[in-house]
């Protein structure tokens, strides 16, 4: 990494401008301890906590601490003359807080510095506000020469940890660095229009009405992307199906499956590892099939069960593993679509506790995981059908290197992915989207075909 970065996007503000107070700080700081702490994720995030003027503050304070971590951090060892014990990983959440405050939200400085500082007495720890108070104002008086010391670090530059940057440079030596600075940007909000209840163009139509502005997407066709999120209650139709929030990305494992499912209705078709559901609701948005889906964990196939619901939608769900077949009734599937379990490494943007959360040990044991899974899933397959591959990773170890090892080992496995899409990147047997780069999150897909018998 002997490239000195150039200075990062910083990630989108808020708009926020008015002060929430010492108890959203103090919420925020304690959301924050499993995460700094690398014990916990933002995932599934409360933020009733809080009351309903506040929510927007908590969320941007959690995320917003998560995406510039590595930052914050490394200036909090710079403003404290001896660093906080691990039972005070609170207050510690608060300091990184208040930074974040003062360098990328539009808070007015003293509801930053003072707010901060007193939300230490709504956690126990009075004696905290003095400490807090000196390190955020001299932040204040020293902020620049603050800031280019520790950017002297590319990591810190580009807030992301050093074996993640290296891992980048070494898959994409031409784009690494557009990649690292995409993940510390907000991705935006993208919609997924139910074929059901009509097109994209007359949702397009309804956004429009209710004073959203939006576009279409330009490869998934059911897609459209809001030029400013919004709450999904906000969105025309939501609680009666019309509608759900699904990346662009995302919504092309449908594209991919399309030509081995129109002209089968009534299919089997296995949604492995299905949770959150929106791969496999997309599924029966658009086709006429029969669904089986998987999960290992019973808490997110009932949120699955949930999501089908609001969508007037039906699957066979089953609790349990994609690397046994004790769920399995025996008769083989005409397509099966693998999201297998990955780094997120390609969906950092939208879950940037990722960057905390994940090791470099953590990507030879997935990429295990994940061969299990091919092997295990493959025999599944009727002779002729097709298994959709696909990760939100953007490391090869998990998608290119992943699929040739597969298909070097399985010799009735032939690579049938589209050479000349009009999104991504030919990667091995496979095509790669990388975060922003390529307009959408980072995502794999590798479509094979079963030899026929």
């Amino acid at each position: 990494m002997s490239d000195a970065p150039g200075k990062p996007r910083r990630p989108a503000s808020r708009g926020i401008e008015n002060d929430g107070g010492l108890a959203v700080r103090a919420a925020a700081a304690r959301a924050l301890v499993p995460v700094i702490t690398g014990k916990g994720s933002l995932t599934g995030l409360d933020d009733h906590q809080v009351v309903a003027r506040d929510r927007a503050l908590f969320k941007a304070l959690c995320f917003g601490v998560c995406r510039t971590l590595p930052r914050l951090e490394a200036l909090a060892a710079k403003l404290l003359v001896k660093p906080f014990k691990a039972r005070d990983a609170d207050v510690q959440a608060l300091l990184l807080l208040g930074i974040h405050q003062l360098l990328y939200l539009r808070v007015p400085a003293h509801a930053a510095v003072g707010e901060t500082a007193g939300a230490a007495r709504l956690l126990g720890k009075e004696w905290a506000t003095r400490v807090l108070n000196g390190c955020l104002r001299r932040l204040q008086r020293e902020s620049a020469a603050l800031q280019a010391e520790v950017d002297r670090d590319p990591a810190v530059a580009l807030l992301h940890p050093t074996w993640l940057l290296k891992a980048l440079r070494q898959a994409w030596p031409d784009d690494w660095r557009a990649v690292a600075e995409a993940n510390n940007v907000p991705g935006p909000m993208t919609l997924r229009v139910n074929r059901r209840h009509g097109d994209r163009e007359a949702y397009l139509d309804r956004l429009a009405a209710a004073g959203l502005e939006a576009r279409l997407c330009a490869h998934a066709p059911d897609g459209i992307t809001l030029e400013t999120p919004c709450d999904v209650h906000d969105l025309p139709g939501f609680a009666d199906g019309h509608v759900s929030v699904q990346d662009e990305a995302a919504q092309l494992a449908t594209v991919l499956l399309g030509p081995a499912l129109a002209p089968r209705p009534g299919a089997r078709v296995l949604d492995a590892c299905c949770a959150p559901g929106g791969k496999t609701a997309h599924l029966l948005e658009v086709f006429d099939i029969e669904m089986h889906a998987v999960d290992s964990d019973a808490e997110r196939l009932a949120r699955v069960e949930g999501a089908l619901e609001r969508l007037g939608l039906g699957a066979r769900l089953a609790h349990g593993d994609a690397t046994a077949r004790d769920w399995w009734d025996g008769t083989p599937f005409e397509a099966i679509l693998l999201d297998a379990p990955c780094s997120g490494s390609g969906v950092i943007r939208r879950h940037p506790d990722i960057k905390r959360l994940r090791r470099p040990s953590d990507i030879k044991a997935l990429a295990a995981l994940q061969a299990r899974l091919l092997d295990n899933l493959w025999p599944l397959l009727r002779p002729g059908g097709t298994l959709l591959y696909a990760t939100c990773s953007v490391l090869p170890q998990e998608n290119s290197e992943q699929i040739a090892a597969f298909l070097a080992r399985t010799p009735d496995a032939e690579a049938t992915t589209p050479p000349d899409v009009a999104w991504g990147r030919p990667a091995g047997a496979g095509r790669q989207l990388l975060p922003e780069v390529d307009s959408q999150d980072g995502f794999f897909y590798a479509r094979l075909r079963k030899a026929n018998a």
